[in-house]
């Protein structure tokens, strides 16, 4: 039996479409002991991303991004969130897109990403799919300052880190973003052991 065949979807209610799209679902849901549920959901749609850690091997070094995010703030943390470089793919190719991400952040440019793995970060209540990728960068492939788009709102500090000094910043709670943890733990598997 297919998941749709488990679905039975009565209303569908748009409640925003400000910043992205937010909507409540009614649907009836087939449980896995034969009985009809009525379920209510609300599921934020803001389109799929993608995300990249930048690593240097001869320098043992990474490069993550510095910016105000809202709903962090909102929720007490009282800082600028440390975070690997991302973005929406706004129907682009995920790899294309993160390149043009890295340039518009960081300033730097790679040609050769790694896709590693795809994942969903809250699928309780967001749509989102993350693309996360890693690239070996070089110092010399800086083709700008970074800092990201005014006219998008950013203002992103570009930072340059040891990775054990970003190790010992995720230790100390001062790297608390999802993807960020998720990539860093992935080199320290996988990249710069």
């Amino acid at each position: 039996m297919s998941l749709k065949d488990r679905i039975r979807m009565r209303r569908e209610t748009l409640l925003s479409d400000n910043w992205y799209v937010l909507r409540k679902y009614e649907y009836d849901y087939l449980r896995g002991n034969g009985e009809w549920q009525a379920q209510v959901r609300e599921a934020y749609d803001r389109g799929n991303g993608a995300v990249i850690l930048l690593y240097n091997l001869a320098h043992r070094s990474v490069v993550l991004v510095r910016q105000f995010r809202l709903p962090v703030w909102l929720n007490g943390h009282d800082d600028l969130l440390i975070e690997a470089p991302a973005g929406l793919l706004d129907d682009a190719d995920p790899a294309e897109r993160i390149r043009a991400e890295v340039a518009e952040e960081t300033g730097l440019r790679v040609d050769t990403v790694r896709k590693v793995f795809e994942c969903y970060m809250s699928p309780g209540s967001v749509t989102e799919k993350l693309h996360f990728f890693v690239a070996e960068y070089d110092p010399a492939d800086r083709a700008g300052d970074g800092g990201g788009l005014a006219e998008e709102g950013e203002d992103i500090e570009v930072l340059e880190l040891s990775f054990d000094e970003a190790l010992a910043m995720l230790a100390r709670g001062e790297i608390v973003d999802a993807k960020t943890i998720m990539l860093l733990q992935y080199a320290q598997l996988h990249l710069l052991r």
